[in-house]
């Protein structure tokens, strides 16, 4: 194993490590949602909240996928997260991360206008800030991977043309084209049985991997 999935594997899932501002940051989620909640009631519209929901979602199954290519290859994730933090919940996820994407769908959603006919630079409105809020994600990660706090391994997986586009689409892109399909569902129902595939499916991996296989990851 590489010295950073070492690193990330060390105080996995250790209570021990959580810091105060954790409960603040989980106030402020908390505040976030039942804000939505309230406005979704009012209107009748929880695509805010399934957006939110969705991203989350599809967020979980990466971290998933991303910790059993660590235990397979039995070197390292494609990404891994070994810096410090409040609590390091797999190798490539932790509790600050959890929680920026547990809104980031919600940021997405309060961006869009509610006019749907709307175009940027030629493009309907929800794709261009699919792909805006994409490729600035993929510039933060480009600062916290020379940062040391989020490592890549793999040739493929870098800071070149070719791993740049991998990681804008793997790492970013599918979330909000989740979250447009999601929203674009005519029913209540159609959302939350989408939504119950996507968590599904990690949750299954991860009673597989944890429970049965006693993987650590």
């Amino acid at each position: 194993m590489t010295d950073a999935t070492i690193r990330a594997l060390d105080g996995l899932r250790d209570l021990s490590m959580l810091k105060w501002y954790v409960v603040p940051m989980l106030a402020f989620v908390f505040y976030i949602y039942t804000q939505e909640v309230k406005q979704a009631k009012q209107s009748g519209n929880w695509d805010a909240v399934f957006a939110g929901a969705t991203i989350f979602g599809v967020d979980f199954f990466n971290e998933t996928w991303n910790s059993w290519v660590m235990v397979l290859t039995g070197r390292s994730a494609f990404w891994t997260a070994p810096g410090d933090t409040a609590l390091r919940t797999m190798v490539g996820w932790n509790i600050e991360i959890m929680f920026m994407f547990s809104i980031m769908g919600i940021i997405y959603y309060n961006t869009l206008s509610e006019d749907k006919k709307i175009n940027i630079l030629g493009l309907p409105e929800k794709w261009f800030w699919a792909i805006a809020y994409s490729a600035f994600s993929v510039f933060i990660e480009c600062f916290l991977n020379k940062g040391g706090l989020l490592v890549w391994e793999y040739s493929f997986w870098e800071r070149s043309f070719q791993g740049v586009w991998l990681i804008f689409l793997i790492g970013y892109f599918h979330f909000f084209c989740a979250a447009i399909f999601v929203m674009w569902l005519k029913t209540i129902q159609q959302k939350l049985i989408t939504l119950g595939i996507i968590y599904t499916v990690p949750i299954i991996m991860n009673i597989l991997g944890l429970g049965v296989f006693k993987w650590a990851y």
